[in-house]
């Protein structure tokens, strides 16, 4: 598998770089559209428990941990896709206890109490009931970040999710939204 390399755009660990494979199964989230994502919740990194859905090469969570999130859990459906998150979470020096490793699909995850929960699902198979159980993990008031095709319906996905969408951006063909748990 060739690895491409992309970096994390703040916090800690910012310029560092991490790898990750090049294939149609993931797609790394592109660094301007991260850092806007990361800066929309800028206050609720420090000391966060966050659930990075769709992991991939851990980007999202490992950018969460550098700008000061205190526990990550990483959700890869890919086993050779998981190792490469773990090489990355390895070569950055990330401490064991900070950061879980999951292989499996997110919708099958069990987990609670989340102050943010970012979902980057592959769009080649962008399937609404692969994140659907996801929302129910977060606690009142955390956050839930979805990457999503601009053609998604984000508004209507979250009031089913009892969710409160507080912004969409939409960068070329994808659209990032941003919810809220009441």
């Amino acid at each position: 598998m060739k690895k491409l390399e992309s970096f994390i755009t703040g916090g800690a660990l910012r310029g560092r770089k991490i790898a990750s494979p090049q294939n149609a199964k993931t797609h790394p989230m592109g660094s301007r559209e991260r850092l806007a994502l990361f800066n929309s919740l800028s206050l609720a990194w420090p000391g966060a428990k966050v659930l990075d859905a769709f992991a991939g090469t851990g980007a999202l969570g490992i950018e969460a941990g550098s700008r000061g999130a205190k526990e990550v859990i990483f959700v890869e459906k890919s086993p050779a896709v998981a190792q490469i998150l773990r090489l990355n979470l390895q070569n950055l020096g990330v401490e064991p206890e900070a950061a879980q490793v999951v292989v499996g699909a997110a919708k099958n995850f069990q987990g609670s109490d989340f102050d943010v929960i970012m979902v980057d699902p592959p769009y080649d198979n962008f399937r609404e009931e692969e994140f659907e159980p996801l929302p129910p993990a977060l606690k009142a008031g955390g956050f839930l970040a979805l990457s999503h095709p601009k053609s998604f319906d984000a508004p209507e996905w979250g009031k089913k999710a009892g969710l409160i969408m507080t912004s969409s951006k939409t960068y070329a063909g994808a659209s990032i939204s941003l919810f809220q748990k009441r």
